[in-house]
């Protein structure tokens, strides 16, 4: 990592403010050759983290821009390495010129995450930490971005590691007793170690289980809209949206096609799909779209089911049809209507956690919407970090939990202690993937692609 990479941070769109960074052993050098400080001495004389107004030069020495620069020297920056930040006005074509002015001299495009990937490798951060870096980036709710912060401040590891070390304690013990037997070293019983187990069992067990609510704060919860054909499915999706997504028609089956969206309703992000009118029909691209409904619908955790007040009865047979669903909303539409208001009925002993009467038109009777669906994925304890919403987390504490499991049952079967200290060890290298002290070179790097280029 001697060489030295540059990129455009702030994106490619026309803004205000335009930032492009640096990072790598001849940050300083680069610096002084395409900045000049309108007053006093070079970047390479000036104190770290110090904000220096000047010109942004070409090859030529002519002016780009007139901009603000900082360095920051390693080890105290982000990256470990010299670093440097130009802040430019936001204009895409004074960022381009300027990054061209320091590929000219001497430093190459920064792949996608490359910034933070420095960071891991020289020890700035770890993995997690890393990771929270593009979940914090990509934050969609207010809580997933406190989560994310959490995370960026190292409160999975911290959770992690002392579990870690305690394991390890376990395995030194056994292994100084095995290796050096003329020691004067206490015994190694394993049956002083059992708390220990239970204690690591129950903190990996409480963490894993957070993972649910994680994956429904970063992913938005699965939704579908679904309901016979013109019973509103589409007019909904487009009122929750603010805008029209979806094309609406007094035409039966106008929607042949899934459509889906995030929509955030309160506190809480839905990922919602709408889907063509359920009815049988003979019209083969029709078919077609009624199939990818129900599809849909066996992907969901949450079910709006729409039902049309002209056409109760047989709407209804949508609502049976979906009570394998986690969590149903059953909406009587077309409130706004002369008659319609107060139309709900009995569902004949379906279930549904909800019954709501609403008008996409006017918009009546979508807060009551918006407070059902809070109270099914009601928020909790404010997130600081400790809520996992990463898989390959999520994947890694599993199995880190099986290996505790395996060695407790060990230790209760009377096994010998080098078959306990298997899983023991077993459970350290699945924790020791979270920070990156095991994980796999091709792992990593995999995890650096989903970034965006000047992260």
């Amino acid at each position: 990592m001697t060489d030295t990479i540059a990129a455009i941070s702030t994106g490619s769109a026309l803004s205000a403010i335009g930032i492009i960074r640096l990072s790598g052993s001849d940050t300083i050098r680069i610096i002084d050759k395409v900045f000049r400080p309108s007053f006093g001495k070079a970047m390479s004389s000036r104190k770290d983290r110090q904000l220096v107004y000047g010109e942004l030069l070409d090859p030529s020495g002519a002016v780009i821009d007139l901009c603000l620069c900082t360095v920051s020297r390693g080890p105290g920056s982000y990256t470990g390495e010299d670093t440097a930040e130009l802040q430019c006005h936001g204009s895409p074509t004074v960022l381009q010129e300027g990054l061209r002015a320091l590929f000219a001299s001497g430093a190459r495009q920064a792949l996608p995450g490359e910034f933070t990937k420095r960071a891991f490798l020289n020890g700035r951060m770890d993995l997690t930490q890393a990771e929270a870096v593009i979940d914090l980036i990509h934050a969609e709710t207010a809580e997933a971005a406190k989560n994310a912060a959490g995370q960026l401040g190292g409160a999975i590891v911290r959770k992690t590691d002392g579990i870690y070390d305690t394991l390890k304690d376990i395995s030194a013990h056994y292994h100084a007793v095995l290796d050096y037997p003329d020691e004067d070293i206490e015994d190694f019983l394993l049956e002083s170690y059992s708390s220990t187990l239970s204690a690591a069992e129950r903190s990996l067990s409480a963490l894993l289980s957070s993972f649910d609510r994680g994956r429904v704060m970063r992913e938005g919860v699965p939704a579908v809209i679904l309901g016979k054909p013109n019973a509103g499915k589409s007019s909904l999706l487009n009122a929750l949206l603010g805008y029209e997504r979806a094309i609406v028609t007094d035409i039966p089956g106008t929607t042949r096609d899934t459509i889906t969206e995030k929509v955030r309703l309160g506190r809480v992000l839905l990922r919602l799909t709408d889907t063509a009118g359920l009815r049988e029909t003979g019209d083969k691209v029709e078919r077609i779209g009624v199939d990818r409904a129900l599809a849909a619908a066996d992907e969901a955790e949450l079910a709006l089911v729409l039902v049309d007040p002209t056409d109760e009865e047989n709407s209804l047979s949508v609502l049976e049809s979906v009570q394998h669903i986690k969590h149903i909303i059953l909406i009587f539409t077309k409130a706004d209507i002369k008659n319609m208001r107060g139309s709900i009925v009995s569902t004949k002993g379906l279930r549904a956690d909800a019954l709501i009467s609403l008008s996409s038109l006017t918009g009546d009777g979508i807060d009551v919407l918006t407070s059902a669906v809070e109270e099914l994925y009601p928020a909790g304890e404010e997130a600081q970090g400790e809520i996992l919403t990463n898989s390959r987390h999520a994947d890694a504490v599993g199995r880190a939990l099986e290996s505790i499991r395996a060695a407790k049952d060990a230790m209760d079967f009377g096994l010998t202690p080098d078959a306990v200290l298997v899983e023991v060890e077993e459970a350290m290298a699945a924790l020791g993937e979270l920070s990156g002290k095991t994980v796999r070179e091709d792992i990593t790097s995999r995890i650096f692609e989903r970034f965006c280029v000047g992260k």
